[in-house]
C-alpha cells in the first residue's frame, strides 16, 4: 500500500492510495494517515481509484480518518472508488456518513495543477 498527498491550489488535500487496504497495507500507512489530521487543509479527498482490495482494516482506517477530521471541523470525501472496494462500501452503507463518489479525482481537479505535499 502506498500513499501520496497532493495539495491543490484551492488548499484542499488529495490523498492518493494505491494497493490493497488490508491489515498489512493499513499498517504501512498508519503514521501517514495520522499525519493528515495534523495538516491545515480543511477539505480532504481520499482517492481510492488505485485500491483494488478493501477489508475491515481498510474500512477502519477510513472511519478513523473521517472521525478525526470531523472532530476538527474538516471534511473527508472518498473519490474514484470502484470494484470490490465500491461493493463493500455499498454493503456497509459508508456513503451514509462519508460522501463517496465513483468520479475519478482527475475529473474533479482536471484543470488545476496539483502539487505534492511535503
Amino acid at each position: 500500500m502506498n500513499l501520496e498527498c497532493i495539495n491543490t491550489p484551492d488548499g484542499d488535500l488529495v490523498v492518493k492510495l494505491c494497493g490493497e487496504m488490508d491489515a498489512l497495507g493499513c499498517t504501512k500507512i498508519r503514521t501517514e494517515l495520522e499525519q493528515i489530521t495534523d495538516t491545515k487543509n480543511i477539505n480532504v479527498s481520499l482517492d481510492l481509484s488505485q485500491v483494488n482490495f478493501l477489508d475491515s482494516s481498510g474500512i477502519g482506517a477510513i472511519v478513523f480518518l473521517y472521525k478525526r477530521l470531523k472532530a476538527q471541523g474538516r471534511t473527508l470525501i472518498i473519490v474514484g472508488v470502484q470494484g470490490q472496494p465500491q461493493e463493500l462500501m455499498k454493503l456497509l452503507r459508508i456513503d451514509r456518513a462519508i460522501p463517496v463518489s465513483v468520479v475519478p479525482i482527475s475529473e474533479l481537479y482536471d484543470t488545476i495543477p496539483l502539487q505534492k505535499a511535503h
